[in-house]
Formats: C-alpha cells, sequence, structure tokens
C-alpha cells in the first residue's frame, strides 16, 4: 500500500511553499489559512465583492462537482488573505448560506473558538461537497471538540455526517490511537463500503487504505478487502499521482 492524502485524493509529487500554512483537501485544492486579524469588513461588503468575483464557467465547472458556486478559489483564497482573521465575520457570512460565503468563512475563521454544538449544526447545514470537505479539514480537526465530533457524527444516519466520522477517524488511525477497534472499523467497511454514497464510501476507503498504511498486523486483510471491493479502482488518476484506490 502507498499512502494516499487527505480523504483519500490522489497525491501528487509537489514540494510544498515553506513560507505558507497550506491545507489540502479531497480534490488537491490548497487553501491558504489568514493567519493575522483586522476588523472593520461588513457582510454586505464582502457579498459586493464576491458578486464580482462571479464566473460563468467556473460555476459550470463546479456544477459537475456538486457545487453551486462561480468564485475561482485562488481569487477566493487572495480575498481571504486581505481580509485576514476576522471570527465575527466568518458568522456572520456562513449564515448567508451562500456556498463561496461559507468557504470564504472558513478561511478567516478561528477554529479554536466554536462550540461543539455551533460545529454540528453548521456541519449539518454544509450539503455542498467542497464546504463539508472544507468545515471538517480546516476547521472541525482543529478544534478541541474534535473527538467528542467524532464519536457523535460516526454512526450518525445521515451518510453525508457520517462521512465526517469517518473523516475524522482517519487521523487517529495514523497515529496510533489508542482504543480504536481497527478489526470493528474493517468489520464495518468490509460491510456496509460497497453500496454507500459516494462521499461517505470515500471517507471509509481513506479510512481502510491507513490501516493497511500504518498497521502491519491488519495489512492483509486490509488489502484484500480493497481487492475484493473494488472501490475507486477506476478513479481517474493524473500522472505522477497516487490512485485513492486502497490496495495500491
Amino acid at each position: 500500500m502507498t499512502r494516499v492524502g487527505g480523504a483519500g485524493q490522489p497525491v501528487c509529487h509537489r514540494q510544498p511553499n515553506p513560507r505558507r500554512t497550506v491545507n489540502r483537501t479531497r480534490d488537491g485544492q490548497a487553501a491558504e489559512v489568514a493567519q493575522t486579524t483586522v476588523t472593520g469588513t461588513t457582510v454586505a461588503e464582502v457579498m459586493a465583492e464576491l458578486a464580482t468575483l462571479e464566473d460563468p464557467k467556473t460555476r459550470e465547472v463546479n456544477a459537475k462537482h456538486g457545487d453551486d458556486h462561480g468564485v475561482n478559489l485562488s481569487k477566493l483564497r487572495a480575498l481571504a488573505k486581505r481580509l485576514k482573521t476576522q471570527q465575527e465575520l466568518a458568522r456572520e457570512l456562513w449564515e448567508t448560506g451562500d456556498t463561496a460565503a461559507r468557504l470564504l468563512a472558513i478561511l478567516i475563521c478561528r477554529p479554536r473558538a466554536f462550540e461543539r454544538n455551533e460545529l454540528d449544526v453548521m456541519l449539518r447545514q454544509a450539503r455542498t461537497p467542497k464546504v463539508h470537505d472544507w468545515l471538517v479539514s480546516y476547521v472541525v480537526k482543529k478544534n478541541p471538540h474534535a473527538e467528542q465530533l467524532r464519536l457523535l457524527w460516526f454512526a450518525d444516519p445521515d451518510p453525508a455526517v457520517a462521512s465526517a466520522g469517518w473523516a475524522l477517524t482517519t487521523a487517529p488511525v495514523a497515529n496510533h490511537k489508542e482504543g480504536l477497534d481497527l478489526p470493528g472499523l474493517l468489520d464495518t467497511i468490509e460491510a456496509e463500503m460497497k453500496d454507500s454514497p459516494d462521499r461517505l464510501q470515500w471517507a471509509m476507503n481513506h479510512c481502510l487504505a491507513q490501516i493497511g498504511i500504518e498497521h502491519a498486523e491488519h495489512r492483509a486483510r486490509a488489502i484484500d478487502i480493497g481487492e475484493r471491493l473494488g472501490v475507486l479502482e477506476d478513479y481517474p488518476t493524473p500522472p505522477n499521482c497516487t490512485s485513492p484506490f486502497a490496495p495500491i
């Protein structure tokens, strides 16, 4: 098994810029997180600027991936860098319900400032793939309530919510966190991953890969499960990148 990226995405062998604070998401997009605080910007001003960044072609491309915004992510990150960290503005942008505004909110918020129940509500509101992915990757994982939320979401009947629980389980698996029932995780993956909805399937597959990579005593079973189920076996993978297919 070879190592895969966040949420199981193909890994491309590029060198990161050491001067930036960068996270990675399922689609491999980099998101630069604001580091300093400025004040005085209003929601109306931000929404007006986002409207000027709207591009029909970008919206068309994003729609193919289930996202409903037309703002180029590089321009969105540039706006976040200029706004810097503004927690209250982030909360207000989130409340607009606009996808581009919510992505921007994620980039300018203070991840540790959210209460557990607040993040639970936000996760259940995050219905588009990128907002969901960024919220889990850039906010929840850095929040002190991450473990409580992992346990809360893991077996949720909503597969989108459950996928967040599985995504949060991958890091403890990779870090050899004590108390994880790895055979039980493999049992669930073996029984449910094949027929799970895409987002949940992706998260379970990433967890399967990490079990095989990090835990030699479970590697043979993890590879066998991956090969028998064939999940993401035909996933399109660019040259110089690692396929998310777990047994590779």
